[in-house]
């Protein structure tokens, strides 16, 4: 048994931080996690990007967390997205029918992620855009933020937040169109470009 002699006052040094990273990759990561959309959906777009730092440097173990409403604008109400073997608790993949809304992707070796998904529809005056959490090395907690799409430019102009940005910040929300159905997003943790983020309450 250890004693410990507590007439005498020792320094006590204070625990270090933890980030939120990247210690999460065991459990967190499942296959398919970037399919949102139903199998063979002909409405499905791509959205693609990089995680990077503040120098620039693409993360190759952030996650990123998508959420969004379907076409019309209604948050799924579909329990789950992804299904386990009752027996072996092993991944049975998502049964690539019902859409959640969610997905949750790692990024790869060069920081890049990629998802499949439905184009969101509107929800009251805020134009259509998919929430996104940010999950990486060195963030004490983890990142919100937004994806809007373009090709609405009067629904981009009045949304409430975006319309309350100045137009370099504003550009870091609006994914850029690539090929038909492809959009480019990257992810900017701070440094010149640096992403937007917002701050719940």
């Amino acid at each position: 048994m250890t004693k410990i002699d507590t007439s005498r006052p020792e320094t006590v040094l204070p625990t270090p931080s933890h980030t939120v990273g990247p210690f999460y990759g065991h459990a967190l990561p499942f296959p398919g996690g970037g399919d949102i959309a139903p199998i063979g959906h002909p409405d499905t777009i791509v959205l693609q990007g990089y995680v990077t730092d503040g120098e620039g440097n693409p993360l190759p173990d952030a996650f990123v967390e998508l959420w969004g409403t379907d076409p019309d604008g209604n948050l799924p109400q579909v329990d789950g997205s992804m299904r386990r073997d009752p027996a072996s608790g092993g991944f049975l993949g998502r049964n690539g029918v019902e859409f959640t809304g969610w997905g949750r992707i790692q990024t790869d070796a060069g920081g890049h992620w990629t998802a499949r998904t439905l184009r969101p529809g509107a929800r009251g005056r805020n134009a259509p855009y998919l929430s996104v959490c940010v999950f990486a090395r060195g963030l004490l907690v983890h990142l919100y933020t937004r994806i809007y799409l373009p090709g609405d430019d009067a629904a981009l102009a009045a949304d409430p937040l975006l319309s309350r940005l100045e137009d370099e910040r504003r550009d870091t929300l609006i994914a850029v169109a690539e090929a038909h159905g492809t959009y480019r997003f990257d992810i900017r943790l701070q440094g010149e470009g640096e992403t937007v983020f917002l701050e719940f309450q």
